[in-house]
């Protein structure tokens, strides 16, 4: 079997590097053994302009932001459903200072913040006592319902092997790569926190960063008031709520609830301490009762420079990689994935904080 590309995992990497393979029509195989616990697979697929304690805006937003716009479009338009949705973030204050901060944030660059008309708008759902500010242009990413519709069109497209991948039936030649019955021109990775063990890319400064998460079903849940849209045409702004943790809509009207930052963990699997520690924040900030129905817990491929990885190996042309999104996957899969399906085809080079030959040295090794 010839083919392109061969492609290793489809999480939202994987699954927006093959969109831009077929728009291209280049052939491609994918390799992927169907795991819940995947990184994409476990997000809340929150894309938020900006980021920290300091409320500044994340790196290449308002170029992800359209972007993004499109790239969902486009795939959702091929798979008939809405992948992407208006949101804006509710953060509520858990202290003055956080308060203070937000309003200087605010005075300084209000390009993606806002206060509310009334403060005491979300009464009936949470307790608050310092009130909150709003992020705009936010948008939520339909992880649960993208990644499977994007599965089940490999599969009809007999694309798609669900076997794990076998680093020991891959052979590297200098005009092409074999695996098993495939030949293809390029192989790339995009296979999250396997590729930390990668003999040809472990030596990246991956930096793994552990989170977990709780699905809530909240029966007596009320929603709260609508943004006011300046264009009636548009489509309501989903709101998701932020205390010390994100509360964002997830599939069949759950709730998700997270997620954990741990840079350093013994244990990748769900764990009572963060059970115990959620339900407790819940109850102090949450009204209506809620019931947990799921606790899940991932490792996201994260790097020490918090920039993304796509390109191909310095030593190993045939051998490429697109991987390193942590936190921020939604926004940075869709355009990083596009730079080098067109890296591929036209020969364009990919933006050099995120192409991956920027550690040829250490590559080269």
């Amino acid at each position: 079997m010839m083919k392109d590309v061969l492609v290793i995992g489809q999480g939202i990497s994987g699954t927006f590097l093959t969109w831009w393979l077929e728009q291209k029509s280049l052939s491609f195989a994918v390799i992927d053994e169907e795991r819940p616990s995947t990184a994409s697979r476990a997000a809340a697929g929150l894309i938020n302009p900006v980021t920290g304690r300091r409320i500044v805006k994340t790196w290449m937003i308002d170029e992800l932001l359209s972007f993004a716009e499109n790239a969902y479009a486009s795939i959702g338009g091929e798979l008939q459903i809405s992948p992407l949705k208006p949101a804006r973030v509710i953060d509520f204050f858990p202290t003055a200072q956080m308060r203070l901060a937000f309003l200087k944030r605010l005075e300084e660059d209000p390009q993606y913040l806002e206060l509310p008309a009334d403060e005491k708008a979300w009464n009936a759902q949470f307790r608050y006592d310092l009130g909150y500010g709003m992020i705009t242009h936010c948008y939520l990413a339909d992880l649960p319902g993208l990644l499977p519709a994007w599965r089940r069109h490999l599969l009809q497209q007999n694309v798609l092997d669900q076997s794990p991948f076998d680093p020991a039936s891959l052979i590297i030649e200098k005009e092409q790569i074999l695996y098993r019955d495939i030949t293809a021109r390029h192989i790339i990775f995009c296979d999250g926190i396997e590729s930390f063990d990668s003999p040809y890319f472990s030596r990246l400064p991956f930096a793994p960063n552990k989170g977990e998460a709780l699905i809530l079903d909240i029966p007596d849940w009320s929603p709260g008031p609508a943004a006011p849209l300046s264009d009636p045409s548009l489509t309501p702004a989903v709101p998701i709520f932020k205390k010390g943790m994100t509360l964002a809509p997830w599939k069949d009207g759950l709730f998700w609830v997270g997620s954990s930052y741990e840079w350093s963990f013994s244990d990748p699997n769900p764990t009572e301490a963060f059970l115990q520690r959620t339900e407790a924040l819940l109850k102090d900030w949450l009204k209506p009762s809620f019931r947990v129905l799921d606790h899940i817990a991932s490792v996201r491929p994260a790097t020490l420079e918090r920039r993304p990885f796509a390109g191909f190996h310095p030593l190993h042309p045939r051998v490429g990689i697109l991987n390193g999104m942590g936190t921020k996957g939604c926004s940075l899969a869709p355009y990083f994935a596009h730079q080098l399906v067109e890296h591929i085809v036209n020969g364009k080079a990919i933006r050099p904080d995120a192409d991956v030959r920027r550690f040829t040295k250490i590559l080269s090794r």
